[in-house]
C-alpha cells in the first residue's frame, strides 16, 4: 500500500499536544485500552458491517515518523525537541484485538480494541477512525443494496462522485460486503477486486453514428460486451445493437428513463429478436430502494455510483475511540482502573469489554452481549473478537475473499427483520454483562 509519506501525520494536533503534554507529566508509558464503537447506528439502520480493518492494519505498520515529518511539526512549532525524539523511535508496539472484517455490529460492540502506552495508543485515534468511519459506513450501505438485488451482480461505480483516494476504499469496501465488480482500476490493482467497464454516452457522441460507434465498440470488445442504449432512441439501438453483434450480444446497458418500465420493454424487444440470453444492465443515480423497486423487473445487474460512496445518505459510522482503561502508574504490573465519561448525551463505559454473540437454537443471532470481564459463550454463540496486532506484529492478515465471505456468512446469521429496509431498531439488541474475572 503506497502511503507516500506514511500515515503518522494522518492525524490530528491534539494529539500530539496530548502526547507533549503527558510526556512532561509522566503519564505518557501508563498502560491503557482505547476501544472503537457506535454509541448508536444511523437512524433506522438495522446492523452496521465491519470494514476496513485490513487497511488499518496497513496503516499502523505504515504510522512511523521520518525527518521530513519531524522537520514539519518541529517547524511549526507542533512538538518541542524532546517530543520529536520520541517521535522518531515511534513505533506501536501494542496489541489490537477488534471484530473480523466482514462481521456485523452494533450499537456498543467493541469493534477494535488498542492497548498500549497511552502515548503509543492516542496516536492511533485519528487515522483508526477515518479509516473504519468511512469503510464502515460504505460497507453498511452496499451491504443493503445487495440483499435488495436478491443475487443479481451489482457494480461499483462511483469514482467520480468521491475524493480519488476515498474511491479506492470504497470500492474495496463495497466488495467485501456484496458487489461483484468495480470500476476504480486503482481497487483491482491494490485490492485485488475485480474490474469491468465498457463506455460512455461519449463515445456514441464520438462516432458519426450509433451504429458506428456499436461497431467499433464490437470490433474491439467482442460480442460479450455491453453496449449503452440510451443515448439517442432505445427501440432503434436495440435493434442496431441486435443486427451487428447477433443474439450472442452480451448485454445492454439503460442510463435513463423509468429503468422499469424501460427495461420490460427492452426485455420484450430481445426475445422478440432471438437475443434471449442478452442480459440487461440499469445504471442512473440508484440506492438500495431504487433496486428494491425493481425486483420485479428484468434487470439483471445494476451499476451504483453517488449513493454508494456516500454511503446513501449515511457517510460516516460515528464511530468513536475511547479511553476505557488505564494504569495506576507507569509500572508494567500497575494495577488498571475503568474509566468513562459523563458527558451529558456522549457517556461511555469503562472497562475493556469482550463480546459475543447469542445465537438460539435456530441458528439465528439474538443478542450482542458485551463483557466488560472474560465472556462467557454458551455452546452455540460465537465469539466476536479476534488477535490483529500481537507486540506490535501484525497477524490479522487475511485475503479480501475472507471478509466478503465472513460478511455472508455474517448476514444469513441474523434475524429476519434486519434485512427490511424500513426504518427500524437495531436486528439485535446489547446486552451488558460483568462476565467472568478477566485473567
Amino acid at each position: 500500500m503506497d502511503h507516500g509519506d506514511g500515515t503518522a501525520l494522518l492525524t490530528d494536533q491534539y494529539e500530539l499536544t496530548m502526547l507533549q503534554a503527558a510526556l512532561r507529566s509522566g503519564t505518557a508509558e501508563r498502560r491503557a485500552v482505547f476501544e472503537v464503537f457506535a454509541r448508536h447506528l444511523p437512524a433506522g439502520r438495522r446492523y452496521g458491517v465491519v470494514a476496513g480493518t485490513g487497511r488499518v492494519l496497513e496503516a499502523i505498520e505504515a504510522f512511523t515518523f521520518d525527518a521530513a515529518a519531524l522537520e514539519f511539526l518541529t517547524g511549526r512549532g507542533v512538538v518541542d525537541t524532546p517530543t520529536a525524539e520520541w517521535l522518531e523511535k515511534y513505533r506501536f508496539s501494542g496489541n489490537v484485538w477488534g471484530y473480523a472484517e466482514g462481521d456485523c455490529y452494533f450499537p456498543d460492540s467493541p469493534i477494535l480494541t488498542v492497548e498500549g502506552s497511552f502515548a503509543e495508543a492516542v496516536l492511533l485515534e485519528t487515522v483508526v477512525l477515518s479509516i473504519l468511519n468511512h469503510d464502515c459506513a460504505i460497507a453498511a450501505a452496499a451491504s443493503r443494496m445487495s440483499h435488495a438485488a436478491l443475487d443479481r451482480p451489482l457494480i461499483e461505480m462511483g469514482s467520480r462522485r468521491t475524493h480519488e483516494q476515498a474511491a479506492v476504499a470504497a470500492a474495496r469496501a463495497a466488495y467485501v460486503a456484496g458487489f461483484t465488480t468495480t470500476s476504480n482500476l486503482a481497487a483491482g490493482r491494490r485490492y485485488g477486486v475485480p474490474t469491468a467497464g465498457t463506455s460512455a454516452h461519449a463515445f456514441t457522441l464520438l462516432h458519426d453514428s450509433e451504429r458506428h460507434a456499436f461497431r467499433a465498440q464490437l470490433d474491439s470488445l467482442g460480442d460479450g460486451t455491453t453496449l449503452l442504449v440510451d443515448t439517442y432512441d432505445v427501440e432503434r439501438a436495440v435493434r442496431t445493437a441486435v443486427e451487428l453483434a447477433g443474439p450472442g450480444l452480451g448485454a445492454v446497458r439503460i442510463d435513463s428513463g423509468d429503468l422499469g418500465a424501460v427495461a420490460r420493454q427492452v426485455r420484450e424487444q430481445l426475445d422478440a429478436l432471438g437475443a434471449h440470453d442478452t442480459r440487461i444492465v440499469v445504471t442512473g443515480d440508484l440506492d438500495e430502494y431504487g433496486i428494491a423497486a425493481l425486483a420485479a423487473a428484468p434487470v439483471d445487474g445494476y451499476g451504483v455510483g453517488t449513493s454508494l460512496v456516500t454511503g446513501s445518505g449515511a457517510p460516516t459510522a460515528s464511530l468513536v475511540y475511547k479511553l476505557v482503561a488505564r494504569a495506576d502508574g507507569p509500572a508494567p504490573g500497575a494495577p488498571m482502573r475503568p474509566v468513562a465519561k459523563r458527558s451529558t448525551g456522549k457517556p461511555s463505559r469503562g472497562g475493556r469489554k469482550s463480546a459475543v454473540r447469542r445465537i438460539d437454537g435456530h441458528g439465528t443471532a439474538c443478542a450482542e452481549v458485551v463483557s466488560t470481564g472474560e465472556p462467557v459463550p454458551g455452546a452455540r454463540d460465537r465469539l466476536l473478537q479476534v488477535p490483529l496486532v500481537r507486540a506490535g506484529e501484525i497477524v490479522g492478515r487475511e485475503p479480501l475473499e475472507a471478509a466478503r465471505e465472513r460478511h455472508r456468512a455474517a448476514v444469513r446469521e441474523l434475524p429476519v427483520t434486519a434485512l427490511q429496509l424500513s426504518r427500524g431498531e437495531p436486528a439485535l439488541p446489547t446486552e451488558f454483562t460483568d462476565g467472568g474475572p478477566r485473567r
